[in-house]
């Protein structure tokens, strides 16, 4: 598998049970037709290579977590910058950034908390449709493609 720093796109790290979270990258992989984003979830070996290499807690998976150009977005600030890459009218949202991190944090923290008993969980990580596969750098024979 290629080192974290020959991936070049951004990379969105989830929680592969989380519904909510599994919903979230549907939502993204939706709104962006240039690809610019590419997938892994936090309990994969790449998502765990990821928090490790940024002294990131292995075991929290309660954070959205954005690798753009070898640096770590999470939680409301990962959420935002992603917004800004969408289609449509999403990139507003990022008129929010505006809002103190520790507020924004606050309110995401607090989804975070409760999402699985409000969206439910899954046994397994999310599997995407074979055609979106190459959007996901992780337990995927074609990981290689998500490079560029």
């Amino acid at each position: 598998m290629p080192g974290l720093d020959d991936i070049k796109t951004p990379v969105v790290l989830f929680d592969g049970v989380c519904n909510l979270c599994s919903t979230s990258v549907q939502f993204i992989i939706k709104r962006d037709p240039k690809r610019k984003f590419r997938f892994a979830s936090l309990q994969s070996s790449l998502g765990q290579a990821v928090l490790k290499k940024y002294c990131l807690p292995a075991n929290d998976l309660n954070s959205f977590i954005l690798l753009e150009e070898n640096k770590i977005y999470s939680r409301s600030t990962g959420a935002l910058r992603v917004t800004k890459r969408l289609n449509g009218v999403w990139p507003l949202m990022y008129a929010f950034i505006i809002v103190p991190k520790f507020i924004r944090d606050a309110v995401y923290d607090y989804i975070a908390h409760h999402r699985y008993k409000w969206f439910g969980k899954k046994e397994e990580c999310w599997i995407p449709a074979p055609e979106l596969q190459v959007l996901f750098l992780d337990n995927f024979t074609n990981t290689a493609s998500g490079i560029q």
